[in-house]
């Protein structure tokens, strides 16, 4: 399957959504999304009406995260996939497909936790997207929101489950050694021209959140250096300054969020065609950069 989804939302659970507002809107440069319901917060990357949910809960992690079929024929398929993989698959009833500004919704759950679901109709937003901290907008169309990278001792299993049953396809995978025997391992996979919406990390033993990163990309490469300026004054851990990955040549830096996840802000990621030849091994996780910063 190529291009017959997008990354649609992410869904985050924390104590208290507002803990964020600052740090999405100040430092990253999202802006309000529309209302949902009472307590939940959602934020906006483009035209679309929410690209991130930000519940009132103690998983502080990542619960749910959402890809858009891009059509109705592209829905079915892909929902038709999904049963033949034998994935246990819920419908939404209404309330719920309101509450996500969808048409229709049915959702699983991954090895590594957290609810997917499949929707239709992803709602626009009232006003045009405008973020004042990022003029440029951020790299969307046609290939959705950003990415997301989840770390999981269930790592097998969810690599079966973003082929099988998501029918994702693996772009490349990276394997390094840490020293002191320690072994990195991450999956990036494709669903469209995104070099990959979907990353999955292993880990040695169950870590406090699932969720190490969403990617949000721009459309310029000096809103990067901007946003890491914002996040150096913000005082936050940047536990990768500026530099350039060595799989998909994105030029960014992470900062950690007030909730511990972390956020990339990058520009430039290659594209992956349909016919992609380059699904191979990388032994370096950047080219250059991507070192912690250290504070004064």
């Amino acid at each position: 399957m190529y291009h017959h989804i997008e990354l649609a939302y992410l869904g985050i659970q924390v104590p208290d959504p507002t803990s964020l507002n600052s740090f999405f809107e100040g430092v990253i440069g999202l802006v309000p999304g529309d209302t949902v319901d009472k307590g939940t917060l959602t934020w906006r990357d483009d035209e679309k009406a929410h690209r991130l949910f930000i519940e009132p809960g103690d998983a502080n992690d990542a619960t749910f995260v959402g890809f858009q079929a891009v059509d109705d024929a592209a829905f079915e398929q892909i929902v038709g996939h999904m049963h033949d993989a034998g994935a246990d698959i819920v419908e939404a009833d209404t309330a719920t497909c309101a509450a996500r500004g969808v048409d229709r919704l049915v959702s699983t759950t991954a090895p590594w936790g957290t609810r997917v679901e499949i929707v239709t109709g992803l709602a626009a937003a009232a006003t045009p997207f405008h973020s004042p901290l990022m003029p440029s907008g951020f790299h969307t169309d046609g290939v959705g929101f950003g990415h997301v990278v989840f770390i999981t001792t269930a790592f097998e299993e969810s690599h079966r489950f973003a082929t099988d049953v998501l029918g994702l396809q693996q772009t490349d995978w990276l394997e390094m050694n840490l020293g002191g025997g320690m072994k990195l391992e991450v999956r990036f996979y494709h669903c469209n021209e995104r070099h990959h919406t979907l990353a999955l990390g292993r880990a040695p033993f169950d870590l406090p959140q699932t969720l190490h990163h969403v990617m949000f990309e721009t459309n310029e490469r000096d809103d990067v250096g901007a946003a890491f300026d914002r996040a150096w004054t913000s005082g936050l851990p940047i536990p990768n300054g500026l530099g350039r990955h060595d799989n998909d040549g994105m030029f960014s830096f992470y900062v950690a969020s007030p909730a511990g996840f972390q956020v990339e802000v990058g520009h430039g990621a290659k594209s992956v065609p349909a016919e992609w030849d380059g699904n191979r091994v990388y032994d370096r996780i950047s080219s250059w950069g991507h070192q912690p910063v250290a504070r004064p």
